[in-house]
């Protein structure tokens, strides 16, 4: 069984976000890694884009398979986890560590339309 976080928000599409106060950090879930495989490079966004729930910021590669991230939430990226770009691998070491971007949340609501732990287990059975 894949790890889940109590404490975090997850979508359908594998991806967590965990919130400090106004800022987000987005990454994929333990579930996402394992199906992945060994990831080989991750896509990442800039600074100051903004991206929309729902929509495509980025991508994960891995030997196996390429997968589009999909933004849990909106808002604006402040930070990009650049540690990936030469160590991909750190997704499959730890997930939840390894964070993919950090947004400043535009519309903390969104966060309603994600599941919690429990439920991102069931969804994942």
């Amino acid at each position: 069984m894949a790890k889940v976080i109590e404490g975090l928000y997850y979508s359908e599409s594998h991806e967590f976000v965990k919130v400090e106060g106004e800022m987000a950090f987005i990454g994929i879930t333990d579930y996402a890694q394992h199906a992945l495989g060994n990831v080989v490079y991750v896509d990442l966004p800039e600074v100051d884009d903004e991206v929309e729930a729902g929509e495509e910021f980025g991508a994960v590669e891995s030997v196996k398979a390429a997968s589009d991230i999909i933004a849990p939430v909106s808002g604006t990226i402040v930070e990009v986890n650049e540690a990936l770009e030469e160590q991909p691998e750190l997704l499959n070491q730890d997930p939840y560590e390894n964070w993919i971007i950090k947004v400043e949340l535009s519309d903390k609501t969104e966060l309603d339309n994600l599941m919690d732990a429990q439920a991102y287990e069931e969804f994942c059975k």
